[in-house]
């Protein structure tokens, strides 16, 4: 499902992870560059992840019957926007402030800011046609609920696509960024 989207599905190659090893994940929050501001940013991240995968189980649970028509619609119109709405803002943010920072600081980051963003703008393409469907799913459940399940179904499949990008791609983003934010001692 993601090839229909052509969303990246092969890690960040190894040479854009530069730092990488000499600041492994587990070691991050007891650096002393490690700062609030990194935290916030790596809590948007968790964020994001736990949006994806709760729009995801309520289509689920949709689908089972497990939730009344109503009480989905009503979920999937708040998170669904939380997690469209977030990301443009975060990538938009990223875009104009943290990756200029991290590019001044470190000329190697750019070569993996090529790879972040065009993951941004194909992640882009699939929040556009999510956001269509969840609305389409939305005025369907209030008028032909066998026609809103079909679209709920389709649905459940974009978000799989959503969740497993994210979880490919944040992962990426923080292990390219966080390295280059504790060598530079940046974000303080």
């Amino acid at each position: 499902m993601l090839d229909t989207y052509n969303i990246r599905t092969a890690d960040m190659p190894g040479e854009l992870q530069f730092l990488l090893d000499k600041y492994p994940r587990d070691s991050w929050e007891s650096h002393p560059g490690f700062k609030e501001k990194t935290r916030h940013w790596l809590g948007a991240h968790q964020m994001f992840r736990r949006l994806a995968e709760l729009v995801r189980v309520d289509a689920e649970s949709y689908l089972e019957k497990d939730v009344p028509p109503d009480e989905y619609a009503a979920r999937l119109s708040y998170y669904g926007n939380a997690l469209v709405g977030n990301l443009h803002g975060h990538h938009g943010w990223e875009d104009r402030n943290y990756f200029p920072e991290l590019a001044a600081a470190d000329p190697r980051f750019d070569a993996g800011l090529e790879v972040l963003e065009k993951d941004h703008a194909d992640l882009d393409l699939v929040l556009e046609e999510y956001t269509r469907m969840a609305n389409r799913a939305i005025k369907l459940i209030h008028l032909d609920e066998a026609q809103a399940r079909s679209e709920v179904g389709a649905l459940h499949r974009t978000s799989e696509v959503i969740e497993a990008f994210l979880q490919r791609h944040l992962s990426d983003e923080e292990e390219l960024a966080v390295p280059i934010i504790l060598h530079h001692r940046l974000r303080g």
